[in-house]
């Protein structure tokens, strides 16, 4: 009976008699994927996310799209891969000036409304939710300018780059200091009767690395270097303020009909001797940097199970949610419903695209390419692009990353390597020809 109640809901949400669900989409900021208590830290506690985990369809073989926030948010938001909405890299460099390009001088403004301009022009959650007559609310991280140009119909990121703006200014204190304006955004949605949905990216547990000091303390005991103890805070400050928001949705009733779903935008790896992040973790498209567990909770509507096989990636949540919330999904989204297990496993494959920090041209996806990856079962290809753009930055050569400057393939076989230590490139040639052949067909330098 239970199952017949399912797809019987299921049915009605899609020919809009049933209640419309709620929707927050929570986005951790510079996260590993092994520093959950659930996917086995041995220090760092999370009890919220972990008990959150345990409630939700969660994929713990999640992948973003890239391993640098804007384009991976980007994806999130578009379901589109980077090849196709083209935002390639967080800031833009322009010929001729040096260093980043200002969003507000006169000789460089246009470039940036050049992007977000044809970032409007994709369709994204927040409009074709609103087109169903939902409200939205963004907090947090955004990079694409004033948010209300894309749909959202409530927003605390002002985007005037005279005031600071440039990836959410003061959408980024929310859960840093409380979460007073989600709790008005909901008050309106009763007020108006109507559902909604929240871009919940708070700046966490990003840098500054700055947590409260009772957490500091407590993991200062358990490991000695400050650097890595203060990471390990910043984690359990964010997994509190996700309990405050988890609160807040039940404490008003809203628990039963919301899908919360969680996605990490890309990794990080804390490195012992500062505040930046370790190799192999962002900016790279290593496991450190791309992989994430995925979770959808949605109760009684979505089992709760423990996927940790299941291969998923992040432009398969923009699918998700629409078909959740019974609405179309348009054509140039390829990513999978997330409930579709069998789908899923059909496919298992995801790809990446891994760009520079700074773009280099806002009209071609290829200059701005480090490299390609593929993971294809328990197999990993991280395909280094040698690029002439590039070229010009390492003098006259494609340096690859810190030791591997030729930029040779690397080969990972993840079910006995997970943390890629050795590279199996020249055991299996015909097997990175294989991949190639796959990374060709989703999407080739040069187009």
């Amino acid at each position: 009976m239970k199952h017949i109640f399912i797809i019987l809901t299921i049915c009605l949400t899609q020919l809009g008699l049933a209640e419309k669900p709620n929707v927050v989409l929570i986005l951790s900021d510079d996260q590993s994927w092994t520093d959950y208590g659930f996917t086995g830290h041995k220090i760092i506690k999370t009890p919220r996310i972990d008990k959150f985990a345990s409630e939700s369809l969660t994929y713990t073989r999640g992948y973003v799209t890239s391993p640098l926030c804007r384009p991976s948010l980007a994806s999130i938001f578009t379901g589109l891969h980077t090849p196709v909405h083209g935002i390639t890299g967080n800031d833009l460099l322009v010929e001729g000036l040096k260093g980043r390009s200002s969003r507000s001088a006169p000789k460089t403004a246009p470039f940036h409304e050049q992007i977000y301009a044809g970032f409007q022009k994709q369709a994204n959650l927040a409009r074709l939710l609103g087109d169903a007559g939902y409200l939205s609310l963004q907090t947090g991280k955004f990079w694409e300018g004033k948010p209300q140009r894309h749909g959202f119909s409530n927003a605390m990121t002002h985007a005037d780059p005279k005031k600071g703006g440039r990836h959410g200014d003061v959408g980024l204190k929310i859960s840093r200091t409380g979460i007073a304006p989600i709790e008005s955004f909901l008050d309106e949605a009763k007020k108006e009767e109507k559902p909604f949905f929240i871009w919940h990216a708070p700046f966490l547990p990003h840098t500054p690395h700055n947590p409260p000091k009772k957490l500091y303390d407590k993991y200062l005991k358990l490991e000695p270097n400050k650097f890595i103890a203060r990471y390990y805070a910043m984690v359990e400050w964010f997994d509190q303020t996700c309990g405050e928001l988890f609160d807040e949705l039940d404490s008003r009733g809203l628990g039963k009909n919301t899908i919360i779903v969680y996605v990490c935008d890309n990794g990080w790896i804390q490195s012992g001797d500062s505040g930046k992040y370790a190799p192999q973790s962002k900016q790279e498209p290593h496991e450190g940097g791309i992989r994430t567990p995925i979770m959808v909770k949605w109760p009684d509507k979505v089992p709760a199970v423990m996927d940790q096989k299941t291969l998923v990636s992040s432009i398969d949540i923009a699918p998700t949610i629409l078909k959740a919330c019974g609405l179309e999904v348009p054509k140039a989204m390829t990513g999978l419903d997330l409930r579709n297990t069998a789908a899923l496993a059909r496919r298992n494959v995801i790809f990446g695209y891994d760009g520079n920090h700074d773009m280099q041209d806002v009209n071609n996806t290829t200059s701005n390419c480090e490299s390609r990856y593929i993971v294809e079962g328990d197999w990993k290809l991280i395909d280094h692009i040698n690029n002439t753009s590039f070229a010009k930055r390492y003098n006259g050569r494609y340096t690859g990353r810190p030791g591997n400057e030729a930029g040779k393939a690397e080969l990972y076989n993840l079910a006995t390597d997970p943390h890629e230590k050795t590279n199996l490139a020249d055991k299996h040639p015909e097997k990175i020809t294989a991949l190639r052949k796959s990374l060709d067909a989703w999407w080739k330098p040069g187009k």
